[in-house]
């Protein structure tokens, strides 16, 4: 929905994620986690709401021996997240600076 922001994505640790995700093609867990400075469920609960939403792509792999979770954002959610940023920076262009 272009130009409306995007109550899926508007939390703020959701937009973090989502502008982390824009910025690579995958992304394991533990590093957003890391990244955000939240624990594994508040984390896990946020990958879900935007993982219902079709908005992130989430695999399990074993890497080194261990199982590894990757985030994606999908197609949609990289539109649904250009469309959240031009609603905010239309909604900016109104504040004076300063």
């Amino acid at each position: 929905m272009s130009g409306a922001l995007d109550p899926v994505i508007h939390a703020p640790n959701r937009l973090q994620m989502c502008c982390m995700l824009a910025a690579v093609d995958t992304i394991d867990f533990a590093t957003v986690r890391e990244a955000l400075d939240v624990s594994e469920s508040v984390l896990s609960k946020h990958v879900k709401t935007l993982e219902e939403a079709g908005y992130v792509r989430v695999k399990k792999a074993a890497s080194d021996g261990r199982q590894r979770t990757w985030l994606a954002l999908t197609g949609d959610g990289r539109k649904a997240l250009k469309g959240h940023l031009a609603a905010l920076k239309a909604m900016m262009a109104g504040v004076p600076e300063g």
